[in-house]
């Protein structure tokens, strides 16, 4: 299988390492990525601009397309921004045209038959496979998922999951041995959008969540979104004794026996495997 890789701009600059197990675990499991030149799928620019946001969006998903792959991501936020695109335009007319007339400026087609599928999509899609590809079981480690807003929320737009009793993560922690916990605020957002804006408010929610997970009795937290990643490793920076944020890639691969330093983990960050 093979789909058109768009990790977003924050992988680069911010969190390389959402990338590095991202692309280590699709390689493992035999999914192709392919890198076309994407630019920024518009979630940063939403509530400045429809037209910018929805344009950048549509500009990715129509140069997947052209490629006759789908889109995938590891990215909630970018999932969120592609899928809320896709339906402004299946509701807006006018929208759709203005769109419409921009893509056609550069050659492109309206998007209107590739999917959009977020990394843990892909991964539960081929449940099966995964499962048979764990040579290295996290057996004994407790894990505490943390969905993010983006992709579940509102259902209608995302279709990711039961926004309310979601268990896709859950599958996929499962099938790598882990146990996954259940615990009060796994579906609270991470407070990641009021960084910049009220960072106080912003370290209290992710300062909540993660003492959730701990009082859960989870020896880390799994994370698929980078933007989530990058506000509970703050948080871990500041308050080092709460449970530890980890990229569910990162866990993935190691149970699929591939080493620490490929998953860009360094060795003196996994005490928590001890706990196995």
């Amino acid at each position: 299988m093979k789909y058109a890789y768009f990790p977003g701009c924050k992988i680069a600059h911010h969190l390389p390492v959402h990338g590095t197990s991202v692309e280590a675990v699709c390689a493992r499991l035999g999914i192709a990525l392919e890198r076309p030149e994407f630019t920024c799928c518009g979630y940063p620019v939403r509530h400045e601009s429809q037209d910018a946001s929805v344009y950048s969006a549509l500009r990715s998903l129509a140069l997947a397309q052209g490629m006759g792959l789908d889109l995938m991501t590891p990215c909630k936020c970018c999932y969120g921004n592609f899928q809320h695109a896709r339906h402004q335009i299946a509701h807006d007319e006018k929208l759709k045209h203005r769109m419409k007339y921009l893509l056609d400026e550069e050659g492109l087609p309206l998007p209107e038959t590739v999917r959009v599928r977020h990394f843990l999509q892909v991964l539960d899609d081929r449940l099966d496979i995964v499962h048979g590809a764990v040579s290295h079981p996290l057996k004994g480690l407790k894990v505490a998922c943390h969905y993010g807003c983006h992709a579940l929320r509102p259902e209608n737009i995302t279709h990711f999951d039961d926004p309310l009793a979601p268990t896709l993560f859950e599958r996929l922690v499962s099938a790598a041995g882990a146990t996954p916990l259940p615990w009060e605020l796994r579906l609270e957002c991470c407070g990641y959008p009021l960084r910049g804006r009220d960072d106080r408010i912003s370290d209290l929610l992710a300062a909540k969540k993660l003492a959730s997970a701990g009082a859960s009795g989870a020896d880390v937290l799994a994370t698929a979104c980078t933007y989530c990643q990058l506000q509970f490793g703050r948080e871990n920076a500041l308050r080092p004794e709460t449970v530890t944020a980890v990229l569910f890639p990162q866990l993935l691969g190691l149970a699929l026996g591939l080493a620490a330093a490929d998953l860009g983990l360094a060795a003196g960050a996994l005490s928590w495997l001890e706990k196995e």
